[in-house]
């Protein structure tokens, strides 16, 4: 579990294709202390596993299916991704709550400037929309942003001079490739509400009611 609050950037150093699986190389560029082997760590906002832990190196194995919904496929020797460590218990809630799961991959359609803020626009798969709603909570890369407004297939996030100053999104351009997680508690009402919906119909044919009519 994770807050959106990024901790500090990483350089990718090495990516090695394992078939249809990535290991990735990566080097913390902040005080990482105490790397723990099998700890999660959300890279550009996707839970991934230290596998190896050496000279301020660390490594992760990411699988085709987190290929197949991020932007992890498309990191480079030299790319920096925003990291952050999954949250301790009784640790302060400064974000809110992301998984590390990203649900699909937006890009980025405009960036305009606001006062010393930054207006993000991020279209997406409009099959993603219901999860997205005006003052919900979405994680972009990892960063926990608040929807200002947003439509079937786009949304906008505001983005302080802090967040710009100290994540990935400094470095974002018209047409980059974006992680999106969806807002957690929303997914479970949708889901909730959608096994309510379909659920099988029971007969209401019993035992106890063919005696009564008489087939037994």
């Amino acid at each position: 579990m994770f807050t959106g609050l990024i901790e500090g950037l990483g350089e990718i150093v090495s990516v090695q294709k394992m078939g249809a699986d990535l290991r990735l190389g990566i080097k913390p560029l902040f005080a990482f202390e105490n790397p723990v082997i099998g700890e999660s760590v959300a890279v550009n906002g996707t839970c991934l596993t230290v596998e190896t832990a050496k000279n301020s190196l660390l490594t992760f194995y990411a699988s085709k299916e987190t290929l197949s919904c991020s932007n992890i496929s498309l990191l480079n020797a030299k790319s920096i991704v925003n990291l952050e460590r999954a949250l301790a218990l009784g640790s302060r809630l400064g974000g809110h709550l992301v998984s590390g799961h990203v649900d699909t991959v937006g890009t980025v359609l405009s960036i305009e400037e606001i006062g010393q803020s930054r207006a993000v626009t991020i279209g997406f798969d409009s099959s993603w929309a219901e999860y997205v709603i005006p003052k919900g909570s979405v994680a972009l890369d990892g960063i926990s942003l608040t929807v200002n407004t947003c439509g079937f297939d786009f949304l906008t996030v505001n983005v302080i001079p802090e967040t710009w100053k100290v994540t990935t999104a400094a470095r974002w351009n018209a047409g980059q490739k974006i992680n999106i997680e969806t807002d957690m508690i929303g997914k479970y009402i949708l889901r909730s509400r959608y096994l309510e919906e379909n659920k099988p119909k029971k007969s209401g044919i019993t035992e106890d009611f063919l005696r009564e009519n008489g087939f037994f």
